[in-house]
């Protein structure tokens, strides 16, 4: 597993390679038609780092001492170089982004701005943008402040930033609709930046990501970790046995890792009753660290046969995405109610409006964009509710979803209390596209994937 690697991903993992040689002639907007569907998922891209990038700021002043933590920087890259030439029109059309290292996204006071080419790293500069990126990820997570320098001859102090663990990032053009979760890092489709958000409404976003690391982290790493043994053991004892004899694989991973499902390998007599057995196995696991996920998932995609579209509120985010999602997300799911929670205590110690979620949810509601994580489910939308009842502010939360303006609430955000605050005596102990791969049930979701892939090294 590449620590490294995901850290190269998480800083821009749609960028591809750099050419640093001020002899290189770079792709330009000369006019030509391009593809329509990518150009506006690119800038639906654009939108998502322009709004999260300044919340990713905001987050580090949280300083939660009891978070998990991670470094972070106050602007993002991209970059078109591997891509056809038609594309990279598009690239240049729709973000200013060439085969450079390209800023796309800047808190306001970075030094930096939308449409910046970094060309030299702390001294360091190279043509492959992936080694670019390996050595920014490690300037990164230094936490030490390190200068850059741009195309314009800039050079800039960059300090990075301490903030709570999970890293929000977007679906890449190419594949706009995907998304995974996982402790590290989770991955958002890019329709979530369809609609115009707020400022708060973007805190929310990255402050939920770090919620569901924090609160579901533990179960998913369970999961992860079990899993892995499982499927392990079994590739190998098939490996040695040869694939007439997978049912006595399937007994030896159970025995050494889900003693419960033993019984069931036992009757394995072929292949695809071994497989059988070793689904069982997993699935014994994957109750134990996720809250009987797999039951679950099966019973709520059965619930949402037969339903309205109108009656969305309904469905839960798995009756929606159904199979599309990694079984690792099928963990995280068990924890969106706690993520919930976490943000609504935190956002306003940031100033922040703790209903910017049911913002949030019914913006995406209305665009009918809803295959995402923030537009709550009756459950939910319930505990929500009584998060805003202990507070006070439930008129304001039914305004919200009624579509009325909060104008005619004579509070300011900054009056609300605190969540968390002593003195509130709070109890909140509530309960088609082929380039990427699918992250159906079986698989571990792309994060999964780039954490297994080795990071190529070596001089130009």
């Amino acid at each position: 597993m590449s620590l490294r690697l995901l850290a190269v991903a998480a800083l821009s993992w749609v960028a591809l390679t750099l050419s640093g040689c001020s002899s290189v002639k770079y792709t330009v907007d000369d006019g030509r038609k391009v593809n329509e569907t990518l150009l506006a998922n690119l800038r639906l891209l654009g939108h998502g780092e322009r709004a999260l990038r300044p919340a990713i700021v905001r987050s580090a002043a949280l300083k939660d001492p009891d978070c998990s933590h991670q470094w972070e920087l106050p602007f993002s890259v991209a970059t078109s170089y591997e891509w056809e030439e038609d594309d990279r029109v598009a690239w240049v059309r729709a973000l200013q982004v060439d085969e450079r290292l390209t800023i796309v996204g800047a808190a306001p006071d970075s030094g930096l701005q939308v449409g910046d080419k970094l060309i030299e790293l702390k001294g360091y500069s190279r043509r492959d943008a992936n080694k670019m990126l390996a050595e920014l990820a490690e300037l990164r997570d230094s936490g030490k402040p390190f200068p850059v320098k741009t195309a314009q001859g800039k050079t800039v102090t960059i300090k990075p930033l301490q903030v709570c663990r999970g890293y929000a990032r977007l679906a890449p053009p190419v594949t706009p609709t995907y998304q995974d979760y996982h402790w590290l890092m989770s991955i958002y489709p890019l329709h979530v930046f369809g609609p115009q958000i707020s400022p708060d409404e973007a805190l929310w976003v990255v402050l939920w990501t770090q919620g569901l690391s924090e609160e579901g982290g533990a179960r998913m790493k369970t999961y992860h970790y079990t899993k892995e043994v499982v499927t392990t053991l079994f590739e190998i004892a098939t490996l040695a046995t040869g694939l007439n004899a997978a049912a006595q694989a399937a007994k030896v991973a159970v025995d050494q890792a889900a003693q419960a499902a033993a019984a069931a390998a036992a009757k394995s007599a072929g292949e695809a009753i071994a497989k059988q057995a070793l689904q069982e196995a997993a699935r014994s696991i994957a109750e134990q660290a996720g809250k009987e996920y797999a039951q679950k998932v099966g019973e709520e995609i059965a619930k949402s046969a037969g339903r309205q579209l109108g009656s969305v509120l309904r469905d839960s985010f798995m009756a929606r995405v159904g199979m599309s999602v990694s079984s690792l997300s099928w963990v995280a799911t068990t924890a969106f109610d706690d993520a919930d929670r976490w943000v609504f205590d935190r956002i306003g110690k940031l100033g922040g409006d703790p209903l910017a979620g049911a913002t949030l949810h019914q913006k995406l509601l209305d665009a009918n964009v809803i295959s995402n994580p923030f537009v709550f489910d009756e459950d939910r939308l319930q505990r929500y509710a009584a998060l805003a009842r202990q507070m006070q502010r439930e008129e304001m939360l039914a305004a919200v979803l009624k579509g009325e303006s909060l104008d005619v609430f004579a509070l300011k955000i900054g009056d609300l209390q605190s969540a968390s605050d002593e003195s509130g005596q709070l109890a909140l102990q509530m309960a088609s596209d082929d380039v990427l791969p699918a992250g159906g049930a079986a698989s571990g979701g792309l994060i999964d994937v780039m954490l297994r892939m080795p990071l190529e090294s070596g001089g130009d």
